[in-house]
């Protein structure tokens, strides 16, 4: 497919408000979602790092979502003549807290549109800029990676993946998680995410030729979060950046993974059935911090 990657371009630049109020629902029921019994919420609750993804959503008309449960291109995100787009990554600055009762603001920019050539064909990557805000000022950056990619080839639709990255083997804590489609549905539901992926099997295998749904990328990545407070001493949150490597499915289980490189950095990762590399992650921290 040809891609007019000058026309694709004239995006970069291009902005979106967006206001919320962060309210305790959510919180709540995300905590229910990830099976927590341990915490309860209140107005003036710090709401937890990558939780802020339960906020800003988008409540498009049915009419106007494409085949695969987007919404349709064009509008703020540009319109990538390819069929298959994935959440790929992100980088994360956390400057101060944002809190349960606050009104936020979320100014979104596109800030770049690259192309490049995978194994499947070619990619289109577009990076976009979320600064999120309360009255305190910039609560926190995020650069959001999204790819595109072309339908599935003849290899693809054999539904078994290639050989990926093998995972590293020196995990300090791990915990061994099946993402059923429940869960999987209350997350695309609390994020408001239409994404056919996530919970219609048969487009999924049908369509996108995959073998099973795939659980979602920032459902990983708040995962690995949830496994690394658990496990290390209180601390703050600087910087959070992760990287989807391979998809995980809801066919099997798959292993999260961490362990603490020094006093400011941790390393995570998801480590599928087979021993692949499925998210790397990377934290900085600030430890010996009094718990506000």
């Amino acid at each position: 497919m040809s891609l007019d990657i000058k026309s694709l371009q004239q995006w970069i630049g291009k902005e979106q408000q967006q206001a919320d109020l962060v309210t305790l629902f959510p919180m709540g029921a995300l905590a229910a979602t990830l099976n927590r019994n341990d915490v309860e919420f209140s107005t003036g609750s710090t709401l937890p790092p990558l939780w802020h993804w339960l906020y800003f959503l988008s409540p498009a008309r049915q009419s106007s979502l494409a085949a695969d449960g987007h919404l349709e291109k064009g509008g703020f995100l540009p319109p990538v003549p390819l069929p298959r787009r994935m959440w790929a990554g992100s980088r994360l600055i956390f400057n101060h807290p944002v809190r349960a009762g606050q009104m936020v603001s979320r100014l979104s920019t596109i800030e770049s549109i690259a192309v490049k050539k995978g194994r499947s064909g070619q990619l289109v990557f577009v990076r976009v800029r979320h600064e999120i805000s309360n009255d305190a000022g910039m609560a926190m950056v995020e650069l959001q990676d999204i790819v595109y990619r072309d339908k599935p080839g003849e290899s693809e639709r054999t539904q078994k993946l290639p050989d990926g990255i093998p995972a590293p083997k020196q995990a300090a804590f791990s915990r061994i998680i099946i993402a059923d489609p429940v869960l999987m549905f209350r997350y695309s539901a609390l994020t408001f995410n239409g994404h056919r992926i996530h919970y219609d099997r048969d487009y999924a295998a049908g369509v996108e030729g995959y073998p099973g749904l795939i659980v979602h990328g920032p459902l990983l990545a708040t995962m690995l979060m949830e496994l690394m407070q658990d496990e290390l001493p209180p601390s703050v949150l600087k910087i959070f950046e992760f990287k989807s490597m391979r998809p995980v499915f809801d066919i099997n289980s798959f292993t999260l993974c961490a362990r603490q490189e020094n006093t400011s950095v941790v390393k995570l990762w998801v480590e599928d059935h087979e021993g692949f590399l499925c998210m790397e992650a990377t934290a900085e921290i600030e430890t010996n911090i009094s718990e506000e």
